[in-house]
């Protein structure tokens, strides 16, 4: 039984780590004022960006310790650059926020299966990145003698970086000054604008910090868990991230919570289709569990949740 739960358990932090990263980006993004429905595919030009990089990499230097870092950095700033071009749409244009969330949900995976093609001889999926190229595992060492603490804690270094980053996030958007601009400008642009605040940089940055993170995200896939991109890698953990931001009332602790319980239910699908529970379930049905879990939460369990007060409210500066 405690071999099971451990299971479960770890399977929960693998899987909850790529939405954290994106909710989070999620909760920089719309507490600065501006909607990112584009989530899904800023994870997926990460995921492409940092497994490619990582590749090539290696397969020129070797499996040296810098190798995986350099590769996600890489989906980092993939996905910022996706994050940019948000920002110029829908901050600079005044542009949909929503359709240019959508815009950016069907160029990232077009351009990734596109770039996929022409760098590996029209293969849609990456090679396999070496095992030795792959993010690390911190405690491995630590924890390979101990098998039931090792199947919960012995997780790649995106798990943990991703839990840090839910502390900074806490850290800047609540005790920092920039924090206080960020949330000022997503509740009273106006008001933010009158004080000397620059509205634009601001979601600028908020925006650009969301694809990063995403990118990041979706790297955490194809970099530990999988260990390459293929096109079917990011299926629905952009939205799920989105949910979870909801769910968590658009704040870091929150939005983690939620990507916990998400987390927790891939587990549990994964868990049920195993040959040793020996529950003859269809794998379409399994399948399902997360998305049904995603509804039902949002539908029973949120309440009355309130976004930032501007969001997804362009802003025009004089414009009364």
């Amino acid at each position: 039984m405690w071999k099971d739960i451990a299971l479960i358990l770890g399977t929960t932090l693998m899987y909850a780590t790529p939405l954290i990263y994106g909710a989070l980006g999620a909760v920089f993004s719309e507490n600065s004022g501006v909607v990112n429905i584009g989530i899904e595919g800023m994870m997926t030009i990460g995921a492409f960006s940092g497994a490619a990089a990582t590749f090539i990499f290696a397969d020129l230097y070797g499996p040296a310790w810098w190798v995986p870092w350099l590769g996600f950095l890489i989906a980092g700033l993939a996905g910022g650059f996706f994050g940019l071009l948000h920002a110029i749409a829908s901050v600079t244009f005044n542009a949909d926020q929503v359709i240019s969330g959508i815009a950016i949900n069907f160029l990232g995976p077009g351009l990734a299966i596109y770039l996929s093609g022409r760098i590996f001889e029209g293969s849609t999926t990456t090679p396999a990145i070496p095992l030795e190229a792959k993010l690390v595992r911190p405690f491995h060492e630590m924890l390979k003698n101990k098998p039931i603490l090792g199947m919960v804690f012995d997780q790649y270094v995106s798990v943990y970086i991703a839990f840090l980053f839910v502390c900074i996030a806490w850290y800047i958007l609540y005790k920092t000054k920039l924090g206080l601009r960020i949330r000022a400008v997503g509740e009273h642009p106006k008001a933010a604008d009158t004080l000397g605040i620059n509205v634009y940089k601001i979601r600028y940055f908020s925006v650009i910090l969301s694809g990063i993170l995403s990118g990041l995200g979706g790297a955490s896939l194809s970099m530990a868990i999988i260990a390459n991109f293929r096109p079917t890698l990011i299926s629905g953990q952009g939205y799920i991230a989105l949910a979870a931001m909801i769910f968590g009332k658009w704040k870091p602790q929150g939005a983690m919570w939620a990507c916990l319980l998400f987390g927790a239910t891939t587990a549990l699908q994964i868990y049920l289709g195993s040959p040793q529970v020996g529950w003859k379930i269809s794998t379409h049905l399994l399948s399902m569990i997360p998305y049904v879990i995603t509804l039902i939460v949002l539908m029973g369990f949120v309440g009355k949740t309130h976004a930032p007060a501007a969001d997804g409210i362009p802003y025009e500066k004089g414009k009364r």
